[in-house]
């Protein structure tokens, strides 16, 4: 065989890990900072971080109609940080990095739905499963709360994240609820933090810049289903399993 075609049989066989963002979405992204803050929010009124006073960042629906999509944004060109979430089971790749995490839940909001594969994983493992915290839920007086099923995002459709330079993908894993001490944005596992920052990232260091763009799709093409790798060894190899769809559903995505 041809040194040409083990190359290219090396290239389609190579885990994806992260990939360089593209031109539409770094368009979006610029055109989203630049605006400033959404123009047709979905849900108001959420904060970034616990110790702050900023309560500007928004479920945006600015482009909701047009790409399909729903993204966190805040004001003054702020997007969103990454707190890191290690809920759900941690049944392998446990290398100690989520025990020093408060207020680590057992389970993930989407377990029913991942159970509900019957392919041996009863639920997602957050160094395993690249999942995005996307909707927030509770029952506290005052509580801001914002369900993205009502916009059309489906449980464990494919999400985009922007992150450090490169464009990551990940699964709607998991929910906000209302066991902290405000409503808060902007989370997603350690598989994810990892893809994006490295090993540095635990349960408690997260990235507290908020420049990071979280994309969810909706839509009833966006859940990857069966075809993904429930069972994969590594973060690598799960978003190795998504990484197609993924590539089909940015393509909605146009710059402003």
């Amino acid at each position: 065989m041809s040194l040409r075609f083990h190359l290219l049989l090396f290239l389609l066989l190579a885990p994806v890990q992260a990939r360089d963002i593209p031109t539409n979405v770094q368009d979006f992204y610029d055109s989203v900072v630049a605006q400033g803050s959404c123009k047709q929010p979905l849900q108001s009124g959420f904060y970034d971080m616990v110790n702050s006073d900023d309560n500007s960042f928004t479920y945006c629906g600015d482009h909701i109609d047009d790409y399909g999509i729903i993204y966190l944004q805040g004001a003054n060109g702020k997007l969103a940080n990454m707190d890191i979430d290690c809920d759900g089971l941690i049944d392998k790749n446990d290398d100690g990095r989520c025990g020093n995490a408060h207020s680590t839940q057992s389970t993930t909001s989407m377990k029913r739905y991942v159970a509900a594969y019957s392919n041996g994983v009863p639920d997602l493992n957050p160094f395993v499963h690249d999942y995005v915290v996307f909707g927030n839920t509770g029952d506290k007086p005052g509580w801001v709360t914002f369900d993205p099923r009502e916009y059309g995002m489906q449980p464990l459709s494919v999400m985009a994240v922007v992150c450090n330079g490169k464009l990551i993908y990940g699964i709607w894993g998991d929910t906000n609820g209302d066991d902290g001490v405000n409503a808060r944005v902007g989370e997603a596992s350690i598989s994810i933090a990892t893809l994006c920052f490295g090993t540095d990232m635990d349960g408690e260091v997260g990235y507290d810049n908020e420049n990071i763009l979280y994309i969810g799709f909706t839509g009833n093409n966006t859940v990857p289903g069966t075809s993904v790798n429930w069972g994969a060894a590594d973060q690598n190899e799960f978003q190795s399993s998504i990484s197609g769809l993924g590539d089909r559903l940015i393509q909605k995505i146009g710059g402003t």
